[in-house]
C-alpha cells in the first residue's frame, strides 16, 4: 500500500493525491462529517415530490475533487479487469484528458472503483446519495452551492431557452439570466470549486451514486442490486433546475450517456 499524505490548503481544505500513472493524478478532498437538511423545501422553485427534506447525519469521508477525467479513467481501466470489460476511451467528447469521462454506466463506475481500490490498496466506491448532496452543498442551504440561482459563468448547463413541440424550456432559474450553452462537456476545474474544494457539482456531467433509487430517500440505502440507480448534479445538456443540489434523477444501471 502506498503512503497517504494529507495536504492542507490555505482555505483549510485537506486533500491527498493518488498517482494513477506518470503525469496522471487523482486528488481527494476530506469531507468532515456532520448533520444537514437533505432535500429541498416546498417553496424552492422546481421542488419535486421526491425531495421532501429530512435531517441526515453523514460520517467523515473523502471525495474526488473533480468528476473522473478521461485521463484518470484510461489509466485505471488498462489494469486487469474481472467483472466488466471497460473501454479505455468511451467518451463522445474527446481531445483533452481533463474532460470528464462520459458514456459510463453505473456498472462501469462500480468496476472502475474496484480497479482503483486494487491498484492503490485503499477502498474506493461511489458516494451515497446523502454523501453526494452533503458534499455538494458544502454547508449551504440554497438551491446551488453558490447561491439562489445558477449562471453560465459558474457552471456548464443548458443556459438558453429551447423548445420541444409546443413547450418552451427555460434556460434560466429564479432571478438568473440566460447565458452560453456550450453544447459539450468542459474540462474539470474550469469553474470555481465549492467551499470544500469540489468542482463541477452543478452541471457538466451527471454523477452516479451508490444507492438504488427510492422515491422516499429517507429509507436506508440498499445493496446496489436493483436496476434503477441515482444520478446527481445535472450535465451540460440539463435545464438549470436539474442542476440544483437537491435534484434527483434515475437511470438504469446499464445505460450509458454523454
Amino acid at each position: 500500500m502506498s503512503t497517504l499524505t494529507i495536504k492542507s490548503h490555505t482555505s483549510t481544505i485537506h486533500t491527498y493525491t493518488e498517482t494513477l500513472s506518470p503525469g496522471v493524478e487523482m486528488e481527494m478532498a476530506l469531507i468532515l462529517g456532520g448533520e444537514f437538511q437533505m432535500g429541498s423545501p416546498e417553496e424552492e422553485e422546481e421542488h419535486q415530490s421526491n425531495e421532501k427534506p429530512y435531517s441526515v447525519t453523514v460520517p467523515t469521508f473523502f471525495m474526488g475533487c473533480t468528476p473522473v477525467t478521461q485521463g484518470q479513467w484510461r489509466s485505471i481501466v488498462q489494469l486487469s479487469q474481472i467483472k466488466t470489460d471497460l473501454k479505455p476511451s468511451p467518451s463522445d467528447f474527446k481531445g483533452d484528458d481533463n474532460l470528464p469521462v462520459e458514456n459510463v454506466s453505473w456498472d462501469d463506475a462500480i468496476e472502475f472503483c474496484r480497479l482503483l481500490s486494487e491498484k492503490t490498496g485503499r477502498t474506493y466506491r461511489l458516494p451515497s446519495e446523502a454523501e453526494w448532496e452533503y458534499a455538494c452543498r458544502a454547508g449551504t442551504e440554497t438551491p446551488f452551492h453558490f447561491g439562489e440561482t445558477i449562471d453560465a459563468e459558474l457552471a456548464n448547463y443548458q443556459a438558453q431557452n429551447w423548445k420541444y413541440e409546443e413547450t418552451v424550456y427555460p434556460g434560466k432559474y429564479g432571478r438568473g439570466r440566460l447565458g452560453e450553452s456550450r453544447e459539450k462537456t468542459t474540462p474539470v476545474k474550469m469553474f470555481e470549486p465549492n467551499a470544500w474544494g469540489l468542482y463541477d457539482m452543478h452541471g457538466n456531467v451527471w454523477e452516479w451514486c451508490q444507492d438504488d433509487y427510492e422515491s422516499d430517500y429517507s429509507k436506508a440505502p440498499s445493496d446496489g442490486t436493483q436496476s434503477d440507480q441515482i444520478l446527481r448534479g445535472g450535465s451540460w445538456t440539463s435545464d438549470p433546475w436539474l442542476c440544483r443540489s437537491a435534484c434527483r434523477d434515475i437511470d438504469t444501471r446499464e445505460n450509458r450517456g454523454d
